[in-house]
């Protein structure tokens, strides 16, 4: 099974969306494995941001992510990733699909909701830079059997 990490935005937790998001990918049939609430620094946003801190945008952007706590998520399921970031949809909300998070929820290339990993390695570089060994919790769950055939899991 994949992992995958997940922000629930500033954008969403003052819209009161974190329900809404989170709910979207329970129903999916994604696991949540490690949630938490926190407050980004700005040393975390210089660092999980680092390519875009010389941009003149930047100052805007960690204003933004600092405007509310955030909630951050690790996902597991199969094709976790991808799976992900089709559910949250292009990252400009205004061209998003109907049907994803950011093309029903928003309407704002900044404040688009969520922030999701674009591949397995970022995913693992974030989940390390946000969560501890001790975060993740492992279950079974019965619905399982119900969410992949037996070949996929």
């Amino acid at each position: 099974m994949e992992r995958t990490f997940v922000i629930v935005k500033p954008s969403a937790v003052n819209r009161q969306l974190i329900g809404e998001v989170i709910s979207r990918f329970e129903r999916k049939g994604l696991r949540l494995v490690a949630m938490k609430m926190t407050q980004l620094s700005d040393e975390i946003l210089h660092e999980h941001y680092n390519h875009l801190v010389n941009k003149p945008f930047f100052p805007k952007l960690k204003a933004a992510m600092q405007a509310t706590p955030v909630v951050i998520c690790c996902w597991e399921g199969v094709d976790c990733v991808n799976v992900v970031r089709t559910m949250c949809g292009t990252t400009n909300s205004r061209m998003a699909d109907a049907g994803t998070i950011r093309g029903d929820l928003s309407m704002s290339m900044q404040e688009n909701i969520v922030h999701s990993s674009d591949s397995l390695e970022s995913a693992a570089v974030e989940l390390n830079r946000f969560f501890k060994p001790e975060d993740y919790f492992n279950y079974t769950r019965t619905i399982d059997t119900a969410i992949y055939s037996s070949d996929e899991i």
